[in-house]
């Protein structure tokens, strides 16, 4: 009987949200781990200076969790596919000024999303020739995702606060 190859991919993710901080230094961290591995991955955010680091570690952790569960991935097969950050909510209070008058402060949030790859499932599957006609038809599947949400909206950040 004749055979047809398949390929499967699976991406885990984890999702952090309202993050207290611009979104635009965490774009600058995760900038840096995009693609890596995810042992190269640990060593750069446990080096850099940035208040960003911590709580992209926290999710870089979280997704390889996600990936050990979902889908008994080793961590050293482990790539950093994906990232994105995105603008949140602003958290805003007034700030009494002179004369009687206030003043806006506005603290903005982001939510990351980091999703690992596990590079030793791209293989490729033997599948019937006749289950090939099925897999060409658009099938409604499930998402490749799995999620866990990591809400941080009123952490200080502790000694993890570097500016």
């Amino acid at each position: 009987m004749l055979k047809k190859l398949k390929k499967i991919k699976k991406e885990v993710y984890a999702l952090g949200q309202h993050i207290s901080m611009s979104a635009h230094k965490a774009r600058r961290v995760v900038d840096q781990i995009r693609g890596r591995s995810y042992e190269e991955t640990l060593m750069i955010l446990e080096l850099m200076p940035y208040r960003a680091c911590y709580p992209i570690l926290k999710l870089v952790y979280s997704a390889a969790a996600n990936a050990n569960y979902n889908m008994d991935s080793n961590e050293s097969n482990l790539v950093i596919s994906k990232t994105q950050v995105s603008e949140g909510t602003a958290m805003k209070k007034l700030k009494p000024r002179a004369r009687g008058r206030s003043f806006m402060i506005k603290r903005p949030t982001c939510h990351i999303t980091i999703v690992v790859k596990d590079i030793s499932l791209d293989e490729y599957l033997e599948v019937d020739f006749l289950d090939s006609f099925r897999w060409s038809k658009k099938r409604k599947s499930k998402s490749k995702y799995t999620a866990v949400a990591y809400h941080d909206m009123y952490s200080n950040g502790g000694i993890w606060d570097k500016k």
